[in-house]
């Protein structure tokens, strides 16, 4: 479907300004993306001497263009979701969970453990989070390390893992996200300068070996060891499955989605490998996740770990696990749609850039910023930078800030993150505290210190990647700078109010 568009000048900034305004008024993203979505209809059709039912129509009409160019992100978004539901059920967790009792004598050896397991996990943000929790927190009771604790190892590797993971469900939401320019390689080039993500997972290793924690933290730990010892006798779900169970299938699906990407992008035909993943990604991971289902269905089936039916409602459940965050996107696809196609938003954006003196090094810090204030008002990283990524590459497209736009992708995704980690109302938090069996608002309140130290060092770290354009110089700096605020805080006591 083809879209004409017309320069509607400054209006052209209205629905992505009201969609963001509205979001942290409300704290509901839907309702606020698909106001700003219309906004930007109803400016187009007014401009052009269309009514408000030409409108309504054209609306339905990017939509539907949105979810047929990014139909291969929907299955696949639906595929996974189907093989985490049957992972879970088929009883694979509790397994590995007996094995690992026998392994994991001491505070340390858990907490590590849990670490390694969160960043292992990393197709699915959700996934990892009830997963992991799940698994590990018979063992820190058995070794009195706190629930709160857990809960924060856990949601730490939890979103900030994914975002990272070139095979997970957010990886292939960024990329559809930029997918104009550049997609799946852009996506990859935002690695090393998504600071509070790498960050975040030096931090939790940091502690896990050291052991030093400071505010809330620290008291629930010194609450934790008091307490009388669980049970070492865990009280696992009867179930026949084993370690295979959980393992066999996610390996399956991560090692047969990047054979999927590499055969669609042409590898086994001579292709590059860089450039046969970065190709149509979504239909290699889509083959990924149907290859995970078919390991299930015969791994399972047979085995009468569950009946043919119980798999069938188990993948209808995990399908519709995952309707609300793809409505996130698809709003997001359309409204960026809108912006771009429609209304000429980069164009006024680019004109107006160009035309300041924009002191474009500030820019990596100040989106950061932004994206953080917003994730954790709304609760949703994804509908985050689903809003900003479109405002971003609009920003970056002139020329001589084009080489601004993976710093600046980069830092938008790392604020996502940061406000999805520690927000009250963020789905990962609330999964966090779920699978940790943890009181939601002590999981909140213990791992806001730990979250805000490393995004404070974050924003130091783009102030510098900003005007050096180098990431490793960020990152050594955040390494050292964080090391060396945690030694500082150690044992420190303080209360936090979130």
């Amino acid at each position: 479907m083809e879209f004409v568009m017309i320069e509607t000048g400054w209006l052209s900034i209205i629905p992505p300004i009201l969609a963001i305004t509205l979001a942290l008024i409300t704290k509901e993203v839907y309702s606020s993306l698909f106001i700003g979505l219309f906004s930007g209809v109803l400016i187009y059709a007014f401009e052009s001497g269309g009514n408000i039912f030409s409108a309504a129509a054209l609306t339905f009409d990017m939509m539907s263009a949105k979810i047929a160019d990014n139909s291969y992100m929907i299955i696949f978004l639906a595929l996974l979701w189907a093989v985490v539901i049957l992972v879970s059920k088929s009883g694979g967790s509790y397994a590995y969970g007996r094995w690992a009792e026998g392994k994991l004598k001491n505070r340390r050896s858990a907490a590590l453990a849990t670490s390694l397991l969160g960043v292992l996990v990393f197709i699915d943000d959700g996934f990892n989070c009830l997963t992991v929790g799940t698994v590990m927190r018979p063992i820190f009771d058995r070794l009195k390390l706190s629930r709160e604790k857990l809960a924060y190892i856990i949601d730490a590797t939890a979103a900030p893992v994914c975002i990272i993971a070139p095979v997970s469900s957010w990886a292939v939401a960024v990329a559809s996200e930029v997918s104009e320019t550049g997609g799946f390689h852009i996506f990859l080039s935002t690695i090393p300068y998504n600071l509070y993500a790498l960050l975040t997972i030096v931090m939790v290793i940091f502690l896990s070996v050291t052991g030093k924690d400071f505010g809330p933290m620290k008291q629930a730990e010194a609450a934790a060891k008091e307490s009388e010892a669980a049970d070492s006798d865990m009280e696992y779900k009867e179930s026949r499955g084993g370690v295979p169970d959980l393992a066999l299938p996610v390996l399956v699906l991560i090692v047969c989605a990047i054979l999927g990407m590499a055969y669609v992008g042409g590898f086994f035909e001579g292709v590059s490998f860089s450039e046969a993943i970065g190709y149509n990604p979504t239909a290699g991971l889509s083959l990924g996740t149907f290859a995970g289902l078919i390991t299930a269905l015969v791994m399972y089936i047979p085995r009468k770990l569950m009946t043919p039916k119980e798999f069938v409602s188990y993948i209808v459940e995990g399908i519709g696990s995952i309707v609300p965050p793809m409505l996130i996107l698809i709003l997001s696809w359309s409204l960026g749609g809108v912006c771009r196609q429609l209304i000429g938003t980069g164009v006024f954006i680019s004109g107006f850039v160009s035309s300041v003196n924009l002191p474009m090094g500030f820019l990596p810090f100040i989106l950061f910023v932004i994206a953080a204030l917003m994730s954790f008002s709304m609760g949703s990283s994804w509908g985050t930078f689903g809003m900003l990524i479109p405002i971003v590459t609009m920003i970056c497209s002139v020329d001589n800030a084009s080489v601004y736009l993976i710093p600046a992708l980069g830092a938008t995704l790392a604020g996502s993150v940061y406000g999805d980690h520690c927000s009250p109302i963020s789905d990962t938090t609330i999964l966090a505290s779920t699978g940790a069996e943890c009181e939601h608002i002590k999981h909140v309140e213990t791992q806001l210190p730990y979250a805000t130290l490393v995004a404070v060092v974050c924003a130091v770290g783009y102030l510098i990647a900003g005007f050096t354009l180098n990431p490793w110089i960020s990152i050594i700096a955040g390494i050292l700078l964080l090391i060396t605020a945690i030694m500082l805080l150690n044992g420190r006591n303080f209360k936090v109010a979130p």
